[in-house]
């Protein structure tokens, strides 16, 4: 009878077990673009949903060609850390993980990648110029200790690793298995979750056994508001919204009252100012734009022969290379783009001087000055005073050599004071 309870006991607690794991979700965090603290901060968000939820696996599909060094620190220390088996997935087919990436990937406690995908170039992206070499060799040597202390973690190639950042290697998927730095490959999310089923993991401390097959995965949905956000983080796209938005300010306080040029510039501003929050950005690089742009404005008032626009150009170009900060994992802004910027810029400013030059030539049309030459109509008979009707208002006036009968057509020739001297149109 004791044996028959011990074995329904048994019984009880392995069916039971297993209908937990059975239960136990495994989630899909699909990260695509650069790294930020956006970024970051959907990862985050998914580690805490996936342990919260007891997730059996959270994998992340990774697609990018770099970022944030600080972001990048700041992922690695969430997978690390997380009680949950985290999977980095680097997919689809055509998909990299470059510079920052690679720091991510191999912090992750299994790695798994696409056919047609590859992994590496983790060197430090220099920006513009070159900087001393003893800087550049303490940049470059504090990411190799860090890049080298993840792949030991996790028994992977640290010999890789360094080269992968001291020489910006990079390998395809087959060579990252041969070499081990990837654990597996898999075509797409079903078959990674087929070979994992079954693998051991050593999580925290304790080791957890996946039972991943046939399994059911649940997407972590990006909010709409982030994909936007992580949009305007690509430096290309905030330098557009900079200029718009300076442009546009520039034009409200040309002429003010328009309302619209003031309101788009202000939005374009603000987002720009929200998406370089989240870059490595160079304060001398703003102040040159802004420089750029008051030696356009003070081109109108002061005759300088070109220098104040040439001046104006060479800032905005030194400004737009000079905007993100030297070393950086992350790509800065696109120099065609810098210099069409800079070039539209300067062309635009010349257009809207034209145009204010031939405006200064033409006649006065407003005012008392705009009335010479106008065509009237006497109202009373001038003798050699009388008054007349022209341009939508009455006025006193005085005929210069012969009288005027009334109804007959004036043309003015003069102003003095409150009378106009006019003449008969013959």
């Amino acid at each position: 009878m004791l044996r028959k309870v011990n074995f329904f006991l048994l019984f009880f607690l392995f069916y039971t077990s297993s209908l937990y794991a059975e239960t136990k979700p495994v989630f899909l965090l699909p990260i695509k673009g650069v790294i930020n603290p956006i970024t970051s901060r959907q990862i985050s968000e998914g580690i805490t949903y996936a342990s919260k939820k007891k997730a059996n696996l959270l994998i992340i599909r990774l697609d990018t060609p770099g970022g944030l060094l600080v972001s990048t620190r700041v992922i690695v220390e969430e997978i690390m850390s997380a009680d949950i088996p985290v999977a980095v997935y680097v997919a689809p087919s055509g998909a990299q993980c470059a510079s920052a990436g690679t720091f991510i990937a191999l912090a992750s406690p299994i790695l798994a990648m696409a056919p047609a995908t590859n992994i590496g170039a983790a060197h430090p992206v220099m920006i513009i110029g070159r900087m001393g070499k003893e800087m550049e060799e303490k940049v470059v040597n504090d990411a190799v200790s860090f890049i080298k202390g993840i792949a030991k973690k996790n028994h992977r190639n640290s010999r890789w690793a360094e080269d992968a950042v001291r020489k910006s290697l990079s390998v395809t998927e087959d060579e990252a298995l041969k070499l081990g730095v990837i654990d597996l490959i898999a075509k797409d999310e079903n078959e990674l979750l087929s070979k994992l089923d079954g693998r051991e993991v050593f999580i925290l401390g304790k080791t957890i056994i996946l039972r991943t097959k046939d399994r059911k995965i649940i997407p972590l949905r990006i909010r709409p508001g982030e994909k936007l956000l992580q949009s305007l983080s690509d430096p290309n796209i905030a330098y557009i919204f900079l200029i718009l938005g300076i442009w546009g300010i520039i034009a409200e306080f040309s002429s003010p009252g328009i309302g619209f040029p003031g309101i788009v510039g202000a939005i374009c501003l603000i987002l720009s100012f929200f998406a370089f929050h989240s870059l490595p950005i160079n304060i001398a690089g703003f102040l040159l734009i802004f420089l750029a742009i008051t030696f356009f404005i003070l081109e109108v008032k002061i005759v300088s022969y070109g220098l104040l626009t040439i001046g104006g150009i060479v800032s905005m170009i030194l400004g737009s290379f000079m905007l993100i900060k030297p070393f950086s994992f992350i790509l800065g802004i696109s120099t065609p783009l810098i210099f069409g910027v800079s070039i539209f810029s300067a062309f635009l400013f010349l257009f809207v001087l034209f145009f204010a030059i031939n405006a200064h030539r033409k006649k006065v049309t407003t005012g008392k000055e705009g009335l010479i030459g106008e065509i009237g109509e006497a109202r009373t008979e001038f003798n050699p005073t009388g008054k007349l009707y022209v341009h939508g208002e009455y006025w006193n006036g005085r005929v210069l050599d012969d009288s005027i009968k009334k109804g007959e057509k004036v043309k003015v020739i003069k102003i003095d004071g409150r009378e106009l001297l006019v003449k008969k149109v013959e």
